[in-house]
């Protein structure tokens, strides 16, 4: 510890070495240092992917499919039983292509599963709304990658961009989004293709949380994962069309980098030690480290520095991959992924880029009083947030910032 009381990043990272860097309370015996009982506490409380039953869905273009029956997903093609995809040109553009899938000759379940078999690829990946403050869930994903299906069509000339839809109402419009076309033919390397994921957390998806088969785009919000895919259309426009983008929002902007707290505290006698817990989200500019700041109320804020860069920030210890991954997993044991070193099963890097991280502190007391806490990142390059991005509907990215009470009374 330093005289802060904070757990250092040498003593965490020793910490974690005795058991491929748990979690568990039992993995943190091995520190040079007393371990407070309140932090181990609090880590062993944290839960990395997100159960499928309590994986928030938003149903932006009122699908209305989440709670129906078996059967009546069954009429409306939403069971691997009966699902299937339409892939076929844009009738209202000049876009060409040779084999269109659509009809008798849509893709089915086994054509998707037979895919599978030579393509699939799995991959961490969180899902969160573009505007929304905490993710919906983070998930592991299983699928075929888009561009397998893409070229079962052999395009031929003027396609410059897809479109996919969501199942919809009756007269109510599909919900879609967009991609260009390269973005689905190939991906920077280490990064992972878009795919039409068909499990998560090694389960195969339910109607009630998007499937059973739906898009996930790698480094993107949620509107460009559309649940419920069945149609997919190549165009020659090369103007997004994103369904998203009525609603004032930026659907082409990638996933930025943010923290936020999980457990800060209301109110704590005056001089207890307390704990903070956090996630980090890693965006595109990937994640150099997570802080926290503590500021009294009675020290007014300076109006020419809003986004808090002048305060005493003070570095947070990112926790090491889960030992537990949890999310149903069994044994909470994380499968093979395409982001994870088949020696030894843990990921190529650490945090993985548009996954979350956790972190934690051990604060000593504090005088009787109020106070903001804040926790915020440092990207990569060293931005810290809400920088580079500060506008709004490009990411929710402003930082979190909590009101704190310490009270003289003890109770």
């Amino acid at each position: 510890m330093d005289e802060q009381g904070q757990l250092t990043r040498r003593g965490f990272l020793r910490l974690g070495s005795a058991a491929v860097a748990a979690w568990s309370v039992s993995d943190l015996k091995g520190a040079d240092a007393p371990i407070e009982p309140q932090l181990r506490e609090a880590i062993a409380k944290l839960e990395y992917l997100t159960p499928l039953d309590r994986a928030f869905i938003l149903d932006k273009g009122k699908a209305g499919v989440a709670k129906l029956p078996l059967e009546e997903l069954r009429e409306v093609g939403l069971t691997p039983d009966t699902w299937s995809l339409e892939v076929i040109a844009d009738p209202t553009s000049n876009s060409v292509v040779e084999h269109p899938l659509s009809g008798s000759n849509a893709l089915g379940w086994q054509d998707l599963m037979r895919l599978a078999d030579k393509h699939s690829v799995r991959f961490l990946h969180v899902c969160n709304c573009t505007n929304g403050q905490d993710p919906f869930h983070m998930s592991l994903w299983e699928g075929v990658p888009l561009r397998e299906v893409v070229s079962l069509t052999r395009p031929r000339e003027n396609v410059r961009r897809i479109y996919y839809q969501s199942q919809h109402g009756v007269n109510l419009p599909p919900f879609q989004s967009s991609l260009a076309l390269s973005q689905v033919l190939e991906e920077p390397p280490g990064q992972m293709p878009v795919v039409l994921a068909y499990k998560m957390n090694d389960q195969l998806i339910p109607a009630s949380r998007g499937g059973p088969v739906r898009v996930v785009v790698p480094g993107a919000y949620g509107s460009k994962s559309i649940k419920w895919v069945k149609r997919v259309v190549l165009t020659n426009d090369y103007k997004s069309n994103d369904s998203d983008a009525e609603l004032n929002n930026d659907p082409e902007n990638p996933m930025k980098t943010r923290a936020r707290f999980i457990n800060a505290p209301k109110e704590i006698p005056a001089g207890k030690p307390f704990v903070l817990t956090g996630w980090a989200q890693v965006g595109i500019s990937g994640l150099k480290k997570v802080q926290y700041c503590v500021h009294p109320h009675k020290e007014a804020w300076p109006q020419d520095d809003p986004y808090r860069a002048r305060a005493n920030w003070r570095d947070a210890p990112i926790l090491p991959p889960p030992a537990d991954w949890g999310g149903g997993l069994p044994g909470g044991k994380l499968p093979p992924t395409n982001q994870t070193d088949p020696r030894t099963g843990l990921p190529v890097e650490w945090p993985l880029r548009f996954t979350i991280v956790h972190w934690a502190v051990w604060l000593p007391g504090l005088s009787a009083g109020s106070y903001d806490l804040g926790c915020r990142t440092i990207d990569s390059k060293g931005m810290a947030q809400p920088l580079p991005r500060t506008l709004p509907r490009t990411g929710f990215n402003t930082l979190h910032v909590v009101n704190l009470v310490v009270k003289t009374e003890a109770y």
